[in-house]
C-alpha cells in the first residue's frame, strides 16, 4: 500500500471524529413507576472499569444483586427509598455506599479498591497513568498493530524507557532510564524483565551483564497485559530490577480456536503467525508459531530471520487448583552492519545505512519450558510455585574498532566472536494471605527464589567469522538464593505496605585457559516501604511515597580480573507523588531521587572491566490520560531528569550517555464501527557521550566533524485496523510517520578506519529506521 493511500486513510478517520456526534450512543434509561433504577459504572483506584464484580443492595433485611459487565457497568431495579450498596469480588477490599431517597442513582461511579496488589494477580487492566509507581498496558496495542522488529514492543511501554538497536534488529536492545544507561539491561541498576515469571535478564553474559536477547522469543499477538514497576518497590522481584521491572504475562488461551496473521512491507519483511487454541473443558490451551525475515534498509542486508513456537496447557480443578505448562523455542539469524562511524557519514564519505565489516551479525538459538501451580487454600490465601528451565546457545560477530589494534594481529582486524552457552534453572514460591486487624484488611506477600545458571562464556579473534586465536574462556556457576516478606494494611484514609528481601549469592569461576579459579559469595538485605494516603473518597488525590533498595549483580568474570570487586551494588530509590482520578482524566506525578552505590561493567568489545560510581540521579515525571469519549483517548508522559553525576567529584563530573527528557503522546481509537486506530508520539533529548567534567580526556583527539554529543529524536507511527467481514480484519502500520532521520545508539569509543589511519575518538552510530509500511490481514475463527 502506498503513503499516498495511507494518508488518505488518515484524512477519512479525522473527517469522521470530526463529524460524529458521541451524543449518539447514550441511551435513556427508562424507570418504573413505583420502583427507581440504580445503575452506573464499577472503577477501580485507577480509574480502570472493573468487570464480573457482584454489586449487592441493602433495602432492609432485602438483598438484590447483579454484577458488572464487561464494560463495568451494572442495572438493578430496586424499590423507592434508602438503600445500601456494596461491591464485592475476588480481592475487592470492603466498601459500603449510603444512597439517599433523593439523589441521584442513574448514573452513579461507585470506587473499589483491591486488596490484593495487582503485580500480584492478573486483573483486567488498561493502559491508566494513576499510580505512579506502576503503570499498566493491556493487549489492545498488541492485538491490533504490526510489529517486525522486538525493539518495538518495548516502545509501546514508554514510562521514560529509551530503548535502541546497536545492529538493526538482532542483538538486544540498548536501553537507557532516569538517566542512567543500562546497557543491553544489566547496568547502573539495571531494568528486570520477566515473561509470566522467568527472568529474561542473562547475567555474565557473553555480550554483557543483564542481556536482553531472549525476548526475541515473545511473539506480540500472544501478550495478555504488562505490568512496569517504576522502582524496586516489591520485595518479590531481586536481581537488576533497581531501575524498575516489567513483567509480560502471556494467555493461557486465545480468543479463537484459530487465529492466523500474514503481513509484509518495507525491507523485504515479511511476518506470519499461526495459533491453534481449542476449546476443551476445563483446559486452556494454545499452540502458536510465528516466522519472521527483513533485510532492513542496510546496504549490508540483516538477513534477519526469527522463528519461534510456543505452547500452553492449563488446568484448572474444581478445588481451586491449576497446573500450568508452557514450552517456548526460538531461533534468531542475522547479518548486520553494525556502529558505523559517524563522522564519515556527516561528510559523505560514508551512506547513513553503510557498514564497515560485512561479516558482522549473530545465531542464536533456545528452548525451554515452565510449569506453574497455583492452589486457593481457602477465600483469603493463595499459594503460587512455579519453575523453569532454559537452553540458550548464543554468538555474536563483531567489529567495534575496525583496524585499532591491526598492530597486535598483523592481516586480520578487531573482529571478535562472543559466544555463551547456558543452563539456566529457577523456581519460586509464594504465599499470599488476606486478613484483618481490628477490622482493617490486611495482605501478607511472602516467598522464595532460587536461581542455578551454569555458562560457558568466551571471547576470541576472528575474521570473516573464522576464529584465529583465543581471548577469553571461561566456565562460571552463580547460584542466587532468596527469600522475601512483605505485608500491607489498608486504614480507612492510608494504605502502608512494608518489606524485607534478603539476597544470597553464590559465584565460582573457572579461567579454562590459565586454570585459575575463584569462589566468592556475599548476602545483602533490602528493605522496602510503600505509603498511600487518601484525604477524602469525595476528592480524587491520592499522595504516594515509595522506597526500595535493590541490588544489581555484577559480571562473574570481575572476580578473575579484580578479586576485592564486590559480588553486587545497591542502589536505594526514592520516589514521592500524587495521583488524580476525575471522571475522564487520570493523571500522576512524582519527583524521584536515585543513589547508585558502585558499578563494575564488563566491556564485552574489548574485554575489560570499568568502574563507575557512587552516583545520583534526580527528577520528575508526569503522566495523564484522557477519555474523550466511549472510542477516543489520550494517553502522554515526560520523564525529566534534573541532574545526573557522580558523587564525590570535584570539579563534578556527569553521569553520560543517557538522555535527560524521554517523553511519549498517543490518541488511541477503539470500538467504533469496528476500527482500531493508534498515532504514536515518541521524543528523547540529545544527550553526552562522553564524561563531561571528567579529568581523563580520550585516549586520543577527536575528529574534527564530530562532538561528544548524540542528538536526540522526535518520531511518530501509526496505525489502524478494521474487520472487513466476521473473523477477517486489515491492519496496516506506518513506522517513523514524520520520516525522521536519527540514530537509535550512538556510543563515543576509539577506532581506526583503515591499517595506516590514525586512531581517533569518534562517536559510532546504528542509524534509525526510516519511514516503513506494513500491511497484513488476520483470520479469527472459532
Amino acid at each position: 500500500m502506498s503513503l499516498g493511500s495511507t494518508k488518505y486513510i488518515i484524512v477519512a478517520l479525522a473527517l469522521a471524529l470530526a463529524t460524529w456526534d458521541p451524543g449518539v450512543v447514550l441511551h435513556a434509561v427508562a424507570q418504573p413507576a413505583r420502583n427507581r433504577v440504580l445503575a452506573g459504572t464499577i472503577v477501580d483506584e485507577q480509574g480502570n472499569r472493573v468487570d464480573g464484580a457482584v454489586v449487592t443492595v441493602h433495602v432492609g433485611q432485602r438483598q438484590l444483586q447483579g454484577h458488572s459487565d464487561e464494560k463495568g457497568n451494572f442495572r438493578l431495579i430496586v424499590p423507592e427509598g434508602a438503600v445500601v450498596l456494596t461491591v464485592s469480588g475476588r480481592f475487592i477490599g470492603r466498601n459500603e455506599q449510603k444512597i439517599g431517597s433523593d439523589e441521584e442513582v442513574s448514573n452513579l461511579r461507585i470506587p473499589i479498591h483491591y486488596v490484593l496488589p495487582t503485580a500480584q494477580e492478573t486483573l483486567v487492566i488498561t493502559a491508566q497513568a494513576a499510580d505512579p509507581s506502576i503503570d499498566r498496558r493491556n493487549d489492545s496495542v498488541y492485538q491490533n498493530t504490526l510489529f517486525n522488529r522486538d525493539d518495538q514492543l518495548l516502545e509501546t511501554l514508554d514510562s521514560g524507557i529509551n530503548a535502541g538497536q546497536h545492529e538493526g534488529g538482532g542483538k538486544s536492545l540498548e536501553i537507557r532510564r532516569y538517566g542512567f544507561n543500562l546497557d543491553h539491561g544489566g547496568a547502573n541498576g539495571g531494568i528486570k524483565i520477566l515473561v509470566d515469571d522467568v527472568p529474561q535478564n542473562q547475567g555474565t553474559q557473553g555480550h554483557g551483564q543483564g542481556y536482553l536477547g531472549a525476548l526475541k522469543s515473545i511473539s506480540p499477538e500472544l501478550v495478555q497485559d504488562i505490568d512496569l514497576m517504576n522502582g524496586p518497590f516489591h520485595a518479590e522481584y531481586g536481581d537488576f530490577s533497581a531501575l524498575g521491572v516489567i513483567h509480560i504475562r502471556q494467555k493461557e488461551r486465545m480468543e479463537n480456536t484459530w487465529t492466523a496473521r500474514a503481513q509484509g512491507g518495507s525491507f523485504d519483511a515479511w511476518r506470519s503467525f499461526v495459533a491453534w487454541s481449542p476449546r476443551v473443558q476445563s483446559l486452556d490451551t494454545f499452540l502458536a508459531w510465528e516466522h519472521a525475515f527483513t533485510n532492513g534498509p542496510f546496504l549490508n542486508p540483516l538477513h534477519y530471520t526469527r522463528d519461534n513456537l510456543t505452547a500452553n496447557l492449563t488446568h484448572s480443578f474444581a478445588d481451586g487448583q491449576s497446573l500450568g505448562l508452557r514450552l517456548n523455542g526460538g531461533r534468531n539469524d542475522f547479518d548486520s552492519s553494525g556502529q558505523i562511524p559517524l563522522d564519515q557519514v556527516k561528510t559523505g564519505r560514508m551512506d547513513r545505512f553503510g557498514y564497515m565489516d560485512p561479516s558482522d551479525g549473530g545465531n542464536v538459538r533456545s528452548g525451554g519450558g515452565s510449569a506453574y501451580y497455583k492452589k486457593n487454600l481457602n477465600a483469603a490465601s493463595t499459594l503460587r510455585a512455579d519453575g523453569f528451565v532454559n537452553r540458550i546457545l548464543f554468538d555474536l560477530f563483531s567489529n567495534f574498532t575496525f583496524y585499532k589494534n591491526w598492530s597486535d594481529h598483523p592481516g586480520y582486524g578487531d573482529g571478535i566472536q562472543q559466544h555463551d552457552s547456558r543452563l539456566q534453572e529457577g523456581a519460586s514460591l509464594q504465599y499470599m494471605r488476606g486478613d484483618s486487624y481490628h477490622r482493617q484488611p490486611t495482605l501478607l506477600v511472602s516467598g522464595a527464589n532460587l536461581s542455578d545458571i551454569w555458562i560457558n562464556v568466551d571471547l576470541f579473534h576472528q575474521q570473516n567469522r573464522k576464529i584465529f586465536a583465543d581471548w577469553t574462556q571461561n566456565n562460571v556457576h552463580i547460584i542466587n538464593q532468596a527469600v522475601y516478606a512483605q505485608q500491607s494494611i489498608d486504614l480507612p484514609h492510608v494504605h502502608l505496605e512494608g518489606g524485607l528481601r534478603f539476597d544470597d549469592y553464590r559465584y565460582s569461576v573457572l579461567d579454562r585457559l590459565t586454570s585459575n579459579q575463584k569462589i566468592l559469595s556475599a548476602a545483602f538485605l533490602e528493605p522496602k516501604a510503600n505509603l498511600i494516603y487518601t484525604p477524602s473518597r469525595q476528592i480524587p488525590v491520592s499522595l504516594h511515597m515509595n522506597y526500595g533498595r535493590a541490588v544489581t549483580s555484577l559480571d562473574a568474570r570481575s572476580i578473575l580480573q579484580n578479586p576485592s570487586a564486590p559480588v553486587a551494588s545497591a542502589t536505594d530509590f526514592y520516589m514521592a507523588g500524587s495521583s488524580h482520578h476525575l471522571r475522564r482524566l487520570s493523571a500522576s506525578t512524582d519527583v524521584f531521587l536515585i543513589d547508585r552505590q558502585h558499578e563494575l561493567v564488563y566491556d564485552a568489545d574489548d574485554g575489560s572491566y570499568e568502574e563507575q560510581g557512587p552516583s545520583r540521579s534526580y527528577g520528575w515525571e508526569v503522566k495523564s490520560s484522557l477519555t474523550l469519549n466511549h472510542h477516543l483517548s489520550w494517553n502522554g508522559g515526560i520523564t525529566q531528569v534534573s541532574n545526573a553525576f557522580y558523587r564525590g567529584t570535584k570539579p563534578r563530573e556527569y553521569v553520560d550517555s543517557a538522555p535527560h527528557s524521554v517523553a511519549n503522546a498517543s490518541v488511541t481509537l477503539q470500538n467504533w464501527h469496528s476500527l482500531y486506530s493508534s498515532v504514536r508520539y515518541r521524543h528523547i533529548s540529545g544527550y553526552s557521550v562522553f564524561n563531561i567534567g571528567s579529568t581523563a580526556l580520550p585516549a586520543y583527539p577527536y575528529t574534527s566533524a564530530t562532538r561528544a554529543y548524540a542528538n536526540g529524536l522526535d518520531v511518530v507511527d501509526f496505525s489502524v485496523s478494521a474487520k472487513m467481514s466476521h473473523g477477517v480484519e486489515w491492519n496496516l502500520s506506518v513506522d517513523n510517520l514524520n520520516q525522521k532521520k536519527y540514530y537509535e545508539t550512538q556510543n563515543l569509543f576509539d577506532s581506526r578506519l583503515t591499517p595506516d589511519a590514525q586512531v581517533e575518538a569518534r562517536i559510532h552510530g546504528t542509524p534509525g529506521y526510516p519511514q516503513g509500511i506494513t500491511a497484513g490481514f488476520t483470520w479469527r475463527f472459532e
